[in-house]
């Protein structure tokens, strides 16, 4: 398997999880809309709606920052940048990904390992309600920080192409 499918197999499977996890979103409106009426009349069960909301709230906003990083919709500081010759833009794009996404990346999921791992290990429950899945919150730290560094691996492969090299 050569370098560039590799980089194309990634690239994919990165497209697939976010295709996946932007569904996320419907459980996420559907468990906001139930607090209240569980709360008010049913008089039981928000807890447990909120906490389950905030977990796979939590693994969704993770994704986010990748996809939106694909379509391009993150804001951009680069009135000056329009002027430059795409050669230059390319060569910026991959210095700010080689510089400061990936390492950012590598230290978010290298970081978190001290909390995630005894977190998930344990099946760490919320602590004010012991609801099961408060360890889910702390394993989108590690997707969010592996979805990055896969997409700036993509991301500069892709530069590299283009360039020739």
């Amino acid at each position: 398997m050569t370098g560039r499918s590799a980089f194309d197999n990634l690239d994919r499977a990165v497209g697939r999880l976010l295709s996946w996890t932007g569904w996320l979103a419907l459980p996420i409106v559907i468990l906001l809309f139930l607090q209240w009426p569980l709360r008010d009349v049913f008089k039981a069960y928000s807890r447990e709606a909120n906490d389950l909301g905030q977990w796979i709230f939590a693994l969704y906003v993770a994704a986010c920052f990748t996809s939106a990083t694909r379509a391009g919709t993150h804001l951009h500081a680069d009135m000056l940048a329009r002027r430059y010759s795409p050669r230059l833009r390319r060569g910026l794009f991959r210095a700010g990904v080689a510089i400061g996404l990936i390492p950012w990346a590598l230290f978010v999921v290298i970081a978190g390992k001290n909390i995630i791992v005894p977190s998930a290990l344990g099946l760490e429950a919320f602590p004010d309600t012991a609801n099961p899945g408060y360890f889910l919150i702390k394993l989108a730290v590690w997707l969010l920080g592996g979805l990055i560094l896969a997409q700036g691996l993509v991301d500069l492969a892709r530069t590299s192409q283009r360039a020739g090299e």
